[in-house]
């Protein structure tokens, strides 16, 4: 049984939460099913506006699918957040993406 398997038998048990999500996100992006990433990253930072690192993963994720105006977006909030939580090696790696997508 795969990891997504059993993330998605967590999430259908009612286990929903930022970190399923992102670990859902994260293994979906692996798989290469960025529109299912986005889907769970999504979900993440609404249910946890200060989740950098599934900010950050939400932008790979956009970018990936060709919403780079969304990845934009993301990127921008992932920083504030990692900002606000002091998260600085976040907060920089995200500016690092931000800045490829802008060129």
């Amino acid at each position: 049984m795969s990891m997504i398997d059993n993330f998605e038998r967590m999430l259908a048990a009612g286990q929903d939460s930022p970190l399923l999500r992102y670990s859902l996100g994260l293994e979906y992006g692996k798989a290469g099913e960025h529109a299912r990433a986005v889907e769970h990253l999504r979900n993440a930072v609404e249910q946890d506006p200060g989740y950098s690192a599934a900010w950050k993963q939400l932008g790979g994720a956009l970018a990936e699918t060709g919403d780079a105006e969304g990845a934009i977006a993301a990127y921008e909030k992932g920083i504030e957040a990692a900002e606000n939580k002091g998260d600085k090696q976040a907060a920089k790696e995200m500016r690092v993406f931000l800045k490829r997508l802008q060129r």
